[in-house]
């Protein structure tokens, strides 16, 4: 089957040459990349016009696209999800945003929005020519069955794991061309040690899961702390449905804790869409595959499956929440941040599932450029933030002080439970703005 598809194979540059002018190019998302083609494009610069190329939570330190091609004379890159390298981006005015749920993205592709050319990263094919995804599974899939051309990059430093039922695998004779050479390692993702606020707020959240539990753990600190955490407790049985895998995951793991026979969905597997950690987790996709199911979009983002899930756990971090529970999850003021990714996705999941529970985690406050303390639990989300998730779709709140379960309280219950685990300093002005304004 490999031979049969060797006349697929072609320089970067030849495949590049598949992109025209206005076209509509995907690089994809999170850390899978494809590096060669990028810079093939790139290399186009002053010969196209107008190739919209789209991405996301991008953690390798350069699109060559965009480095390439400052004035926008050729490229321009939009982002689904602003990545760490994105926000750099973005304050030089070098990134569009695109608002969305992630679990949206399959039917935008379907049915809404144009793509031209898929750069796809995959794993080096085995003897009948199937490849994985590798770390980014994404909604590859419907993305290259709405394309014009299909190019796939192959990776060697890819996990080759294809995924249940081919949950994960393409043939390259679903290409129109290939390309491989040599890359450098794949990007890594690390985390800083948890502060004391960190460590509190993980334990209040740890000390609500019980054996048993389907995590699914949002990219960050806190979720990662609250593995930690779970790793040296005495639970047993835990289970992985979660967006994006990542160190957390292995370390439960390799505590023994991470078994998945409870789950109603995928029992024996750690489900996931991405992967993004330490190489040492890239390894252990690619040595142990056998322990995991990555799917598409379609799949894991299911709110339906997840609901299918007993005592479901969805862990993620927030940037202010207000007195009604409303949450803004990605911005600062106007300034994007990053995106909502799938956090609704997973905590209408969490909300459906029998004993399942969805937190968002925040410190309670924050230290300004000038030294002041600001609360992060305010009256109302200021004008010209991002309300992420409307205050019907938030369950529990988590801060150093305690978790605030907003299901079935009125506005002024709601506002005396945020008030409670906001920082001592603001919560009499927060219960005094409730009075005035929630009766």
């Amino acid at each position: 089957m490999l031979t049969g598809n060797m006349h697929k194979f072609v320089t970067p540059e030849e495949a590049a040459k598949a992109v025209r002018s206005g076209d509509w190019v995907d690089y994809g998302f999170g850390a899978g990349f494809p590096d060669m083609m990028d810079k093939a494009l790139a290399a186009r610069k002053g010969e196209l016009t107008d190739v919209k190329i789209r991405g996301g939570l991008v953690i390798r330190p350069r699109i060559e696209v965009v480095e390439q091609d400052p004035e926008q004379e050729s490229f321009s890159y939009y982002s689904w999800h602003i990545g760490d390298y994105e926000r750099k981006l973005q304050s030089r005015g070098l990134v569009k945003f695109l608002p969305t749920l992630l679990r949206s993205l399959p039917a935008l592709y379907r049915s809404y929005i144009r793509v031209d050319v898929a750069f796809v990263p995959v794993s080096c094919p085995d003897g009948e020519g199937y490849c994985g995804l590798g770390i980014s599974n994404y909604t590859w899939r419907t993305i290259f069955e709405n394309a014009r051309t299909v190019v796939f990059e192959i990776n060697e430093h890819l996990p080759r794991l294809q995924g249940v039922d081919g949950s994960h695998r393409v043939h390259l004779s679903e290409a129109d061309f290939v390309v491989e050479g040599v890359h450098e390692p794949l990007p890594v993702r690390t985390y800083k040690d948890p502060t004391p606020i960190d460590l509190q707020i993980a334990r209040n959240v740890a000390s609500e899961i019980p054996n048993g539990a389907v995590l699914g753990l949002g990219v960050g600190g806190v979720p990662f702390t609250v593995a930690k955490i779970l790793a040296e407790s005495d639970r047993t049985d835990l289970g992985c449905w979660t967006g994006t895998i990542s160190d957390a995951f292995m370390a439960l793991y390799r505590a023994g804790k991470l078994t998945n026979v409870r789950k109603e969905v995928d029992a024996g597997y750690a489900t996931w869409n991405l992967a993004m950690g330490s190489q040492e987790l890239y390894d252990w996709l690619d040595a142990e595959s056998h322990l995991f199911r990555p799917a598409d979009l379609d799949y894991v983002h299911s709110p339906e499956r997840m609901s299918r899930l007993s005592n479901f756990i969805s862990i993620n971090g927030g940037v202010q929440l207000d007195l009604m529970g409303q949450e803004n999850g990605e911005s600062a003021g106007t300034r994007q941040l990053s995106g909502i990714g799938g956090q609704m996705d997973f905590l209408e999941g969490a909300f459906r599932s029998r004993g399942g529970k969805g937190f968002i985690c925040l410190n309670s406050s924050r230290m300004d450029k000038e030294g002041k303390r600001k609360s992060n639990i305010v009256p109302y989300i200021p004008g010209g933030s991002t309300v992420s998730v409307p205050r019907t779709m938030i369950e529990c709140v988590v801060t150093e002080y305690g978790v605030a379960r907003l299901p079935g309280l009125s506005l002024g219950e709601r506002a005396r439970a945020m008030a409670a685990i906001a920082h001592p300093d603001f919560r009499e002005d927060l219960l005094r703005y409730a009075r005035d304004n929630f009766y």
